[in-house]
């Protein structure tokens, strides 16, 4: 077979182009070509621009921690977040329970207002003073939340999420405050020194031990505090940072009021004011307990230390309820009741004991140092009474002297089996082993260095603070004032206007004549009841 020249090829297309049905094999045939073509082309491109001569990238730059945000750990942060921030119910169930019924008004609206003013303060400066990077003492960076980055540090969290978390547990210390002074302090009083709380004293002293760079985080390592201790001071969800400052400023207020008109001690003949509604101050114990399961599950930050978290979950409850039962028994040994105050704050006390310990600790170290938190606040309790300092709720007793206990435990009941959490999972390759279990006094001398530290450092500037807003002759209501009770002196309103407690707070008093028909009559023309004591 002779092979074709160019000029017969040619001739040759040339007919089949006059052909239709070979017009549209040969389209076809070219279409198929060219995109095989392109693709090629398109694909070389993409996997490796330099064999066609083009320039190529650069490889991605490696991100560090506070640029991925773990959606896991963040979502689980937010719903520990809103558990903690729901106590605040339970907070203001328990202090107006307790109270007296002229005063219930005052406690709806510290606690709530006492909340708003702290979320603006932790915006502006608290956070900034507790969580950021600065020195030893305090934060100096991130003001007005400016110049946060994606995530807090290395937890995947992120950051404004983290923020939101750690609003709520200021803003139940400031809470924890209020519970002491009720029934005696002025309200613009109440704002003044909140704000010394939520912006200053909670924020800086938390730094010495939640911040990144505060001396007791970093405390017995070289070339910081102390570093003959060997490990530093841990508290792992607030034993001290939240409970214990917060209860010994409720200390320093309730020593500056003084107690209540009226108010007798048990060494005077005397005893506690009766609370007006202990159903609402059992309902908001309990409310306090379920949001426990935020605020020692969720520091873990991590929802990926899932064994972590469900142990965290166990020794809590379990820790309440040793606690619940223990003091329950103590109280009746003395008073020969089933006092439901005291089993109240018998397992809020077991609940703020076990905050510090919870991640470290068994549940059988739970259970023992959970059933001494019970004994511990009900001597508490009593040792204030001795003491003639008025604590309406058991503020002091339940978060400062059993923040103390639940700190200092950990020295005694870390089990050696448990590091730290972490983004992605456990570490335990460094565990914490308490005096109990044969790890010495290590654990435990630095549990009490800091302990003592936060608890001498609050006391004295909570002191100080509530003795200059005294001094100003706004921490007390007048005599009068206290006595007409403070809803209707300083709120204009009672908390049951239809049981009228006091004639004075209605603008007028509702009579019905034998007609049936209802009139209004000024308040003179109606007895007055006395306000309940």
């Amino acid at each position: 077979m002779t092979r074709m020249s160019l000029i017969q090829k040619a001739a040759r297309l040339r007919v089949r182009l006059k052909d239709p049905e070979w017009r549209r094999f040969g389209t076809l045939l070219l279409t198929g070509k060219l995109t095989a073509v392109g693709l090629l082309l398109l694909t070389a491109l993409v996997l490796d621009p330099g064999l066609l001569g083009m320039r190529t990238f650069a490889a991605d730059p490696v991100l560090k921690g506070n640029d991925i945000v773990n959606p896991l750990n963040t979502v689980w942060t937010l719903i520990a977040a809103f558990l903690v921030f729901g106590m605040q119910v339970g907070f203001t169930m328990l202090e107006a329970g307790f109270c007296r019924s002229k005063e219930t008004v005052n406690v709806l609206m510290e606690c709530i207002v006492d909340t708003c003013l702290c979320g603006i303060l932790f915006y502006a400066f608290g956070f900034a003073f507790m969580f950021s990077h600065g020195n030893g003492f305090i934060g100096l960076n991130w003001f007005f939340l400016n110049g946060a980055p994606a995530t807090y540090e290395t937890t995947g969290v992120a950051f404004l999420a983290f923020w939101l978390f750690q609003f709520a547990f200021a803003d139940t210390c400031s809470t924890i405050t209020s519970g002491a002074m009720i029934g005696r302090t002025g309200f613009v009083g109440d704002l003044l020194y909140s704000v010394a709380v939520s912006g200053f004293i909670y924020p800086i002293v938390g730094h010495w031990a939640w911040g990144p760079d505060g001396f007791l985080a970093t405390m017995g390592s070289a070339g910081n505090f102390l570093p003959w201790v060997g490990t530093s001071f841990h508290d792992f969800a607030g034993s001290t940072v939240v409970h214990t400052i917060g209860g010994f400023i409720a200390l320093a207020g309730a020593m500056v009021l003084g107690p209540r008109l009226g108010r007798r001690f048990k060494r005077d003949g005397g005893g506690p004011m009766l609370p007006h509604d202990l159903t609402i101050a059992a309902c908001g114990g309990l409310l306090l307990w379920f949001g426990w399961y935020g605020f020692n599950p969720g520091s873990t930050l991590s929802a990926m230390d899932f064994e972590g978290i469900g142990r965290v979950a166990a020794n809590t409850t379990l820790a309440a309820c040793a606690a619940g039962l223990t003091a329950m028994a103590v109280a009746y040994s003395l008073n020969k009741n089933w006092d439901i105050s005291f089993t109240v704050n018998g397992f809020l006390a077991g609940l703020v004991a076990i905050t510090c310990p919870c991640y470290w600790v068994s549940p059988t170290g739970a259970i023992l140092l959970g059933g001494v938190a019970g004994v511990i606040v009900v001597g508490g309790v009593e040792l204030l009474e001795y003491l003639r300092i008025d604590d309406p709720i058991g503020a002091v007793p339940v978060h400062g002297i059993c923040g103390i206990w639940g700190t200092i435990s950990l020295g005694l009941f870390a089990c050696g089996k448990y590091g730290s959490t972490g983004p992605l999972a456990a570490d335990n390759s460094a565990p914490l082993k308490g005096l109990f279990y044969g790890g010495g006094t290590q654990v435990l001398v630095a549990q009490s260095i800091g302990s003592a530290i936060v608890t001498v450092s609050t006391f004295a500037a909570a002191f100080a603070v509530m003795k200059a807003v005294h001094a100003m002759g706004l921490l007390r209501v007048s005599q009068d004032g206290e006595a007409l009770g403070l809803d209707l002196h300083e709120h204009g309103i009672s908390a049951y206007p239809e049981y009228v407690i006091s004639a004075l707070g209605k603008p007028s008093a509702v009579v019905l004549h034998a007609t049936g028909r209802l009139s209004h009559e000024a308040p003179a023309q109606m007895p007055a009841i006395e306000p309940t004591t």
